[in-house]
């Protein structure tokens, strides 16, 4: 009855067997080792995620009720995957689909095991979509967005702080002028990855990527994006902070490219770091691949402690060390939901964040 999902499936086992559980030396990888964590045989035999949903004004399908409707046949494994979003189409017996005609609204939990999602928003459509990554053991999640013309997506993403090795691989394609917003907040695991491919397809297309990673223990947050500037007049901004403590490992890549003919794109990405404590690390790798001429990129890092100068102040004005520290601390994060208009968004990226400080 599902054939097609069958031939996919079996498709995305095959590319996932060919190159294998990534390790440190792949590129892309080297700074969360996923082999040392997870082999092939785990992952291929992870149960089903167990999920829970909420939704306003959308079009809900269960991968498992049967046979697909056409736009989801149309759809599903079209969005740009790395090695575990192949895994995610190949080995996750439980998932769903949204698609979004008009304005809608979406909230989602998953806890471990694994998952795949499909979420189109129509042309002129759109979404708003809340999700939380939950639990403990093993998860991995693939995400595709398939964003039309004029439409709109507004994602909150909050990964709670868990102890075993959570991965998603989320890609999204974005029509000509559509828009597609990530806020999210990264509170770590043993091995924990946000992998973000974003295709920018059609001119006055957007993408605006912005995240805090927060971190204490020995917990790893590796946010690591690609935003393909396919056709001119595009544009992307990306804003990252993280603040690790303890022995924590913080990471963040992000590639940007610029594709031969894309004239008129217009692309910038920030990412900071504050490292609290002599045994926290973190590796921020900015990068530019860029084959047209008429263009606006920049890119930026920096690592840091907290600004002695600031400390001295805070602490001169009668204000606790502690006390001062947090301030600078929650004032460092705050950049990053500067985009994020929605009051009920800001709250609920920003709450568990709080509750760490």
């Amino acid at each position: 009855m599902n054939a097609w999902l069958d031939t996919r499936r079996m498709k995305a086992a095959d590319a996932f067997r060919a190159a294998g559980v990534p390790h440190r030396r792949v590129e892309a990888w080297k700074y969360s080792d996923l082999r040392s964590a997870v082999d092939a045989d785990a992952i291929a035999s992870a149960g089903p995620a167990q999920w829970s949903l909420e939704s306003d004004g959308v079009e809900v399908f269960d991968f498992a009720s049967g046979e697909a409707p056409d736009w989801v046949k149309a759809h599903l494994g079209t969005a740009p995957d790395g090695v575990m979003g192949e895994a995610s189409l190949a080995f996750a017996k439980a998932g769903f689909a949204l698609r979004v005609k008009k304005s809608g609204e979406a909230r989602v939990r998953f806890t471990q095991g694994q998952a795949r999602v499909l979420i189109v928003v129509e042309d002129g459509a759109a979404l708003r979509y809340t999700q939380t990554l939950s639990g403990d053991g093993f998860q991995n999640i693939g995400s595709e967005f398939v964003i039309g013309k004029d439409a709109r997506v507004a994602h909150a993403r909050l990964a709670e702080p868990g102890t075993g090795v959570r991965i998603e691989d989320s890609g999204v394609t974005v029509a000509r002028g559509g828009a597609y917003r990530l806020a999210c907040a990264n509170l770590g695991s043993e091995l924990s990855r946000l992998d973000l491919h974003v295709a920018l397809e059609g001119e006055r297309a957007q993408a605006h990527l912005s995240g805090m990673t927060m971190l204490r223990g020995n917990a790893h947050s590796d946010v690591t994006t690609h935003i393909d500037h396919a056709v001119g007049d595009t544009a992307s901004t990306q804003l990252f902070k993280h603040v690790a403590g303890g022995k924590s490992r913080a990471v963040y890549q992000g590639k940007i490219t610029v594709r031969e003919g894309a004239d008129g794109s217009d692309s910038r990405q920030t990412a900071k770091a504050l490292l609290l404590d002599i045994g926290a690390e973190a590796d921020l790798k900015p990068e530019l691949e860029i084959f047209a001429d008429d263009v606006k990129c920049a890119h930026g890092a920096a690592v840091g402690d907290l600004d002695a100068e600031s400390l001295f102040y805070l602490r001169s004005r009668g204000i606790p060390e502690t006390q001062a520290r947090k301030l600078l601390i929650r004032a460092f994060l705050e950049e990053a939901l500067g985009g994020v208009e929605d009051e009920k968004t800001r709250e609920f990226l920003w709450q568990p964040v709080e509750a760490l400080l």
